[in-house]
């Protein structure tokens, strides 16, 4: 196949063209071309802003077997890659979240694919909510405008919370590093919530299956991890794998908000916009079964150990307060 990577070569971009040249494609990434990447002459580079007016005249009259495009966030990212692509692309696949669900007036838990159609809730007034609130009002509008090109070969895949070891938000390295340092790991409101999250090595495998899978046009995945621990539960198994003796304390949120501390940034999976998915579809439709949730945290720490970063995620920098919270309460 000749295939075009739109965006996305930090993470599971990154992921993608690895598996792709390593299954003897032809690969093409087209973004910005601010970061390195690790794919030498192997693939074809295509530096452009998606926005711009030089997207067109980039493309030429090219065709691509299937493009898979991590960079499309609005209405206008899908109208104008459907308009681009329309009769030069046997299946585009768009990226796109579980947070699209969650800017529902009433989201189901667990959200399946039948659950998006819906009113959404109104713009939040709140700005810490208003970043995801955009988020996934924007990936809402991306599909809608697929979904509106009619013939278009089409595949919108929905996925939540991405871990993994190449994660460039480090939130499970966040957990990591309170239990390598003794702890205690706060856990806002006892972490008593379940979660459902997905790795990254899944989900570039799940997009190079179904790339020309002609039953998949015109449908929307979930793709998740089938366990749904509580993240008390994750942060315990995640002590383990790191032989950490850390005590998890549970704290109410409201008490962390009155020293000043963001739950969120204490706890990278406790913050309201943590979607749930029900991947049945994916898994009764075409036969995909995400890896044990075990494997993919295994591979994390080990990474972590084997290559501890010289410095800090950005939410562990108020370790210290967060520590005499602790000793308070």
């Amino acid at each position: 196949m000749h295939v075009l990577v739109m965006g996305g070569n930090r993470f599971v971009g990154r992921l993608l063209v690895l598996r792709l040249l390593a299954g003897g494609h032809r690969v093409a990434v087209l973004n910005r071309g601010r970061l390195p990447h690790p794919f030498g002459d192997r693939v074809e580079r295509l530096v452009c802003d998606r926005t711009s007016s030089e997207l067109e005249p980039l493309l030429g009259g090219r065709t691509f077997d299937a493009v898979v495009d991590l960079s499309a966030f609005s209405g206008e990212d899908g109208r104008r890659a459907a308009a681009l692509f329309e009769g030069r692309v046997g299946h585009y696949v768009m990226i796109s979240t579980g947070q699209v669900y969650l800017v529902r007036k009433t989201c189901p838990r667990p959200a399946r694919e039948e659950d998006y159609d819906g009113p959404v809730m109104e713009r939040p007034t709140d700005p810490a909510d208003l970043a995801d609130w955009e988020y996934g009002k924007g990936k809402r509008d991306c599909e809608d405008a697929l979904s509106a090109a009619d013939g278009f070969p089409a595949t919108r895949v929905r996925i939540p919370m991405v871990n993994g070891p190449l994660d460039y938000f480090r939130r499970i390295e966040g957990y990591l590093w309170r239990l390598l340092d003794g702890g205690p790991v706060i856990l806002p409101d006892g972490g008593t919530h379940r979660v459902r999250h997905v790795d990254g090595g899944e989900v570039a495998r799940f997009l190079s299956s179904i790339l020309l899978r002609p039953e998949t046009m015109g449908r929307a995945y979930n793709l998740a991890q089938e366990e749904t621990p509580t993240l008390s539960e994750l942060v315990s198994t995640l002590g383990t794998l790191l032989g950490s003796r850390a005590e998890l304390l549970p704290l109410p949120s409201a008490a962390l908000r009155a020293a000043g501390l963001d739950p969120a940034e204490v706890s990278p999976f406790s913050g309201r916009w943590m979607s749930f998915l029900d991947p049945a579809r994916a898994k009764g439709e075409l036969g995909f079964t995400h890896a044990p949730l075990s494997q993919g945290l295994l591979a994390i720490v080990s990474s972590f150990l084997s290559h501890t970063p010289s410095d800090f995620p950005p939410g562990y920098l108020r370790r210290a307060e967060e520590l005499s919270l602790a000793r308070r309460g």
